[in-house]
């Protein structure tokens, strides 16, 4: 039976922390693992969103490269061991994500990252207890891509997805929730510009995370009539 419990679902990177330090480091390990010298100068902020076989193999591209699988093997072992500690909460984004669960929304976390990665994550930044379930990409690539994320949560816990809202920085984030006829809602203190977010078709846009839970309830409630 399909619940009618609000529920937010919520992208990591770049929407509830700036994850970029750690991505660059492991990233940087994984190509030198694979031979080569990044530059000194590599910025991968533009590139942060979609599944980190797709961001290896647009930097492997620069040097003639095709090795993605063994690139995101070396990438996922530093990050594993230390590159997702370089994870951090952007200011205000705890606050926000305690109203809108006290206002008596389910949280739910929808990420391109591996799961694993995800809960060690949102555990060393003490949010691991705001979430009702955390989702990410799984060994086998079944659930890499948002769209497919998105169902399987909706199917996993007999979502209304008219009783939803995604929150993300990205338009992979609102290309998914669109896919799945659910609203979405675009921050704009992560990875994705506002033009970005706007040519996507975002349905509304937040410009800082203490205004986040007022823009997300009001797209729940919006719906909900």
């Amino acid at each position: 039976m399909v619940t009618p419990l609000p529920t937010v679902l919520l992208d990591l990177d770049g929407t509830l922390v700036d994850s970029e330090p750690g991505i660059l480091s492991s990233v940087r390990a994984a190509l030198q693992a694979l031979g080569h010298a990044p530059d000194p100068s590599l910025d991968i902020s533009g590139i942060i969103g979609p599944p980190i076989e797709d961001i290896m193999g647009l930097l492997l591209a620069r040097y003639g490269d095709d090795r993605t699988s063994e690139a995101v093997a070396a990438y996922r072992d530093d990050y594993g061991r230390q590159g997702l500690f370089g994870s951090r909460p952007y200011d205000g984004v705890p606050e926000a994500l305690a109203a809108l669960r006290d206002a008596g929304a389910q949280l739910i976390l929808a990420t391109s990252k591996r799961r694993t990665f995800a809960q060690k994550i949102l555990a060393h930044i003490g949010l691991e207890g705001l979430f009702a379930a955390v989702y990410g990409s799984e060994p086998g690539g079944a659930l890499d891509h948002k769209p497919e994320l998105i169902a399987h949560i909706l199917e996993r816990h007999g979502l209304a997805a008219d009783r939803c809202v995604m929150v993300g920085d990205r338009r992979y984030d609102i290309a998914g929730a669109h896919a799945n006829r659910m609203r979405a809602l675009g921050v704009l203190w992560g990875y994705g510009e506002r033009e970005e977010l706007q040519s996507a078709g975002a349905d509304d846009l937040v410009a800082d995370p203490s205004d986040l839970p007022v823009a997300a309830l009001a797209m729940l409630q919006a719906r909900a009539r």
